[in-house]
């Protein structure tokens, strides 16, 4: 008995031990489960800006100022009542001034999409960089704000062969950049007697806001070459001052003393002369002037650093200005229309002192500048002024590097592209 019950545990065993390796066989052939993998192939638009702000759920009004239209006429209409208007001028009035909405300046009004179309926001832009942005909604926040400005560096080359304001339009390039040449050169070159043959190189930057030119920025080099004569001018900032100017290829400032003329543009009428027909008292006598013709309202400038001694009107001047640039140097702007300076001012070179007229004995609107030297009346075209101070010699090495290698670059301009005919 003792056998057949050990022979029946020995049975049972082996048939739990192959029960249980067939349980794990079934285990191990039962199919994995599928993982699966959803791709979103519809992704999320990015929301459309404008002015920073998301104008997807806004309707979109864009124009210009009208005249005789100001803040009320433009948001009454959308539901904007006379007292938040008025709140919202009383609180713009330390960021912008709502009463100098300028005629044909560019505004936009982004409303809502429902019948009512309410204002939630207007922004106005009083030039092509800054833009007010007025939040109508909940309550009124102002701010001011920028776009961004993207600077592009550029050249040109031309022959002038009748002016170069002609030269540069024919070179697709804005002629503001004559202003800025004169400027430059204002100490050394007579931009009234630029002569056909003359020619020009420039590196220069013109300045973009949204794709679109918003003017001429920092001219970095030039070369203008006058009567056959090269005058260089490099642009650099990199020294203590912080401030850049312009100096020629040996380090040298382009400000000198006194400007070459009173007037940035106008023509040379008449040369100082000891011998010329005057023109009202038709007889022979001496001119101890240049006369600069220009229309009537010409800014006249200071020409050097003064203290003004006199500021009147006589038959034969007219309306005058006298300045007093120290011991040796004095000059005197004649015929003026409006004076803009009185006695005992202090004036800087290139203040506006007055405009252009023909009073006294002028026969049209012109200037005629007088220059004394050691009190005498002297032709200051024919005077040799000092130049302002050269570069420091810390950082005469820097500005030689510099200009070293704009000089390659400025003397591979060609000068005869798209010249003017």
């Amino acid at each position: 008995m003792k056998n057949r019950n050990s022979s029946h545990k020995l049975a049972f065993h082996l048939l739990s031990i192959f029960l249980m390796l067939f349980s794990l066989q079934a285990c191990e052939q039962k199919p994995k489960e599928e993982k699966i993998t959803v791709q979103l192939t519809d992704t999320i638009p990015a929301p459309t800006l404008l002015f920073d702000i998301e104008i997807d759920s806004l309707e979109v009004v864009q124009s210009k100022i009208k005249k005789n239209e100001f803040l009320a006429n433009i948001l009454l209409p959308h539901n904007i009542n006379y007292v938040t208007i008025d709140k919202l001028a009383k609180r713009s009035k330390d960021i912008f001034d709502v009463r100098k909405i300028a005629v044909g300046k560019n505004y936009t009004l982004l409303l809502s999409k429902d019948s009512s179309q309410q204002a939630q926001y207007f922004i106005y832009q009083p030039n092509a960089v800054e833009y007010i942005v007025y939040d109508l909604r909940d309550s009124i926040t102002i701010k001011k704000k920028r776009k961004e400005i993207t600077i592009q560096q550029k050249e040109v080359g031309g022959i002038i062969n009748s002016s170069l304001y002609l030269t540069l339009q024919q070179a697709d390039v804005s002629p503001y950049l004559a202003v800025k040449l004169s400027d430059i050169f204002a100490w050394s070159i007579d931009f009234y007697r630029i002569q056909k043959g003359d020619w020009f190189r420039v590196i220069y930057e013109e300045r973009f806001v949204d794709g679109e030119s918003i003017g001429i920025g920092t001219i970095k080099a030039t070369e203008f070459n006058h009567f056959d004569r090269s005058y260089y001018a490099f642009y650099f900032d990199g020294d203590s001052t912080g401030r850049g100017e312009y100096y020629d290829e040996e380090a040298n400032s382009l400000r000198k003393a006194f400007l070459k003329s009173p007037l940035k543009f106008s023509r040379l009428s008449s040369r100082f002369t000891m011998r010329r027909f005057h023109p009202v008292q038709k007889r022979w006598k001496a001119h101890l002037g240049t006369d600069y013709a220009a229309p009537r309202g010409t800014p006249i400038m200071a020409t050097g650093d003064g203290v003004i001694t006199k500021s009147g009107y006589t038959r034969g001047n007219g309306k005058y200005v006298k300045v007093k640039h120290n011991s040796a140097y004095s000059t005197q702007y004649l015929h003026m229309n409006r004076r803009n300076a009185k006695v005992g001012q202090f004036v800087k070179q290139g203040d506006i002192i007055g405009y252009v007229g023909s009073t006294g004995l002028a026969t049209g609107p012109h200037v005629c500048y007088r220059f004394w030297k050691n009190g005498k009346q002297v032709d200051h075209l024919r005077e040799d002024f000092p130049s302002a101070e050269p570069i420091k010699e810390n950082y005469k090495a820097t500005f030689e590097n510099i200009s070293k290698q704009v000089r390659i670059i400025l003397d591979k301009i060609p000068v005869e592209k798209k010249q003017a005919v």
